[in-house]
């Protein structure tokens, strides 16, 4: 019984996905995200489970300053850019 290579890892291609995402503007999303998580793991907030959510969606606009919160993976993610409801 002979061994067989395993197979090659063609792995990602991360200088590709940094140029396709800087040409689609999804850069500076991304660093203030990023951001927004970096201030809170700097104040000692434990976000273990829960997603930094912006009040305005950065990809609709919104920046650090019009507020943060931490909400449910869930909650955060299936909003869809739309507002939250009130009941």
């Amino acid at each position: 019984m002979g061994r067989t290579a395993a197979p090659k890892k063609t792995g990602r291609n991360y200088k590709q996905e940094y140029k396709t995402q800087k040409a689609r503007n999804e850069h500076a999303g991304r660093m203030e995200r990023q951001r927004a998580r970096r201030k809170l793991d700097k104040k000692g907030v434990n976000r273990n489970g829960l997603d930094v959510s912006h009040k305005k969606m950065i990809s609709k606009g919104g920046k650090n300053k019009d507020g943060i919160r931490l909400e449910s993976r869930s909650t955060n993610r299936s909003r869809n850019g739309q507002s939250k409801r009130t009941t």
